[in-house]
């Protein structure tokens, strides 16, 4: 069976931003090479303008986020949304719902709709309570406009059966191996083989971005820490004002030449991932893919990633008893050989696609089935 599907909620593909972005390029172009057709929206404020990316039809909308703010989020996704009802798509597919949910009742009746449920966003320290509130109403109102539903980690999949009693499938993020061709694109110039920590992540507070930083800078390693992350923002510029005077500590800004992230992530003596909110996080999968040997905060996303096959801290003190008596030995090439073998047989995007084909088609036969149902 093949399907006309679209893809909502990002701000488009290839990705320059962030985890719904890279997901969204793997899958739509993977679904393609199925034989369906996809069209997935950017914003057209996209870096790219053309009409089709590797076979995916592209629809620009008009995005005013650059003039208002997080408003303009609202803004965009509605006009993709009254795109959508134009145009007669089997499936539309929501990455998230932080600002397209309110616009439920615009969503295509005839359409089967499938969200990607994230990870429970109203828990960000980033917002405000009045913030916070309004995401929990913007969860409810997406599982309440929604046919079916995607978590990508098996706690949002326990979450959304406890606190809503829906069933969701479970399909996580996918990730690459680390080729040799990746291996050779590492300019040795930059830094040697195993110099340095590092850490990538967004600007935000539960990133703990501030607590693995203040754990290094108060250790006694003579090692460098990158930091891979765009700094513009008010919280980046707050960390990198109260580091400036540790020397060690670089701030590298955002990269999104893969080759050269899984390279540095590849390289690195240890990789902290200090991510705690939200599901599978596609950073970390990548640093698994890229034979990194990972830190990573101590909670119950990160740990059903990794289990034990990596090194856990909860605040600043623990990360400066990582920084300092970590070693490089068997028994942690072993961490990095397991999560290598999860990447293969679990997190692989073949699989993930196929996760996603397999989940799509079922959706949209089950809906067709109800309502021919319906009908007699």
């Amino acid at each position: 069976m093949k399907l006309r599907i679209a893809i909502l909620g990002t701000r488009g593909v290839p990705n320059y931003y962030g985890g719904f972005e890279h997901i969204s390029e793997y899958v739509s172009a993977g679904l393609v090479k199925r034989g369906h057709s996809v069209t997935v929206y950017n914003s057209h404020n996209h870096p790219y303008q053309q009409d089709s990316w590797n076979g995916v039809e592209i629809r620009h909308c008009y995005d005013p986020e650059y003039l208002v703010g997080t408003a303009g989020q609202f803004v965009y996704d509605m006009n993709c949304l009254l795109d959508v009802r134009k145009r007669n798509f089997d499936v539309v597919m929501l990455m998230g719902y932080t600002s397209s949910s309110v616009w439920g009742q615009l969503y295509p009746k005839h359409s089967t709709i499938i969200t990607n449920m994230d990870g429970m966003e109203w828990k960000r320290t980033k917002y405000s309570k009045p913030v916070q509130q309004f995401l929990k109403y913007a969860e409810k109102l997406a599982v309440k406009h929604s046919d079916y539903y995607v978590a990508d980690s098996r706690v949002i999949k326990s979450y959304l059966k406890d606190k809503y009693n829906i069933n969701s499938k479970y399909i996580p993020y996918g990730a690459d191996i680390f080729t040799d061709f990746e291996r050779e694109q590492y300019d040795v110039s930059e830094a040697l083989k195993e110099d340095y920590f590092l850490l990538m992540a967004r600007m935000e507070p539960e990133n703990n971005i501030e607590a693995i930083l203040e754990g290094f800078n108060r250790s006694n390693s003579a090692k460098k820490f990158k930091v891979l992350g765009d700094t513009s923002n008010r919280f980046g510029k707050f960390i990198t004002n109260k580091f400036a005077n540790d020397q060690r500590i670089q701030f590298k800004g955002a990269i999104f030449d893969t080759p050269k992230v899984r390279s540095l992530q590849n390289n690195s003596y240890l990789y902290f991932h200090g991510h705690s909110v939200g599901g599978t996080n596609p950073s970390l999968l990548e640093a698994m893919a890229s034979e990194a040997l990972i830190a990573a905060h101590n909670n119950p996303f990160n740990k059903s990633v990794l289990n034990t096959d990596a090194f856990y801290f909860s605040n600043a003190t623990e990360v400066t008893h990582l920084v300092e008596n970590v070693q490089r030995k068997a028994p942690e090439k072993n961490m990095v050989m397991n999560n290598l073998h999860k990447i293969q047989y679990q997190f692989n995007w073949e699989r993930v696609i196929d996760q996603y084909e397999e989940f799509i088609i079922e959706s949209y036969k089950h809906k067709n089935y109800e309502a021919i149902i319906a009908d007699k």
